[in-house]
């Protein structure tokens, strides 16, 4: 007699097992996954990041700057650190500051100016950096 019962409760636990897994794959064709949050936009898709990165690179401002080491001048980071919040205002002021160079708002080293910049670059190039900050 026990050996039928035990046998019988053996049996009905593997139906129920397999009951409960021929149901979840019966019902559903694909196995569940959590739904995946959408990405962020990465800073690097921006077109004016695109724009900007090229034209510093094809000038001679990684001389003085990197963009997160101070040469002889402030990291494109810290710039974006002090001016990014000021933006879009402060562009025309900075492109103009690339163009003309200057000295004062970071230490007694001077910026050499670059005349040969148009302005429209001048600002792709300040919306590059300003576009770094963390």
């Amino acid at each position: 007699m026990k050996k039928i019962f035990f046998t019988a409760l053996a049996f009905a636990a593997l139906v129920a097992c397999n009951n409960s897994d021929t149901a979840n794959s019966s019902s559903d064709s694909a196995p569940e996954t959590p739904a995946e949050a959408p990405k962020a936009p990465s800073v690097s898709d921006n077109p004016d990041y695109k724009k900007g990165l090229a034209l510093v690179a094809q000038s001679d401002c990684l001389t003085c700057h990197k963009v997160d080491e101070a040469i002889n001048g402030p990291s494109y980071r810290q710039v974006a650190e002090k001016y990014a919040d000021q933006a879009p205002g402060i562009i025309p002021t900075l492109a103009e500051k690339v163009i003309k160079g200057g000295s004062g708002n970071w230490g007694e080293v001077p910026m050499l100016p670059h005349p040969t910049l148009s302005h429209e670059d001048a600002e792709a190039m300040v919306k590059y950096i300003l576009l770094l900050k963390k």
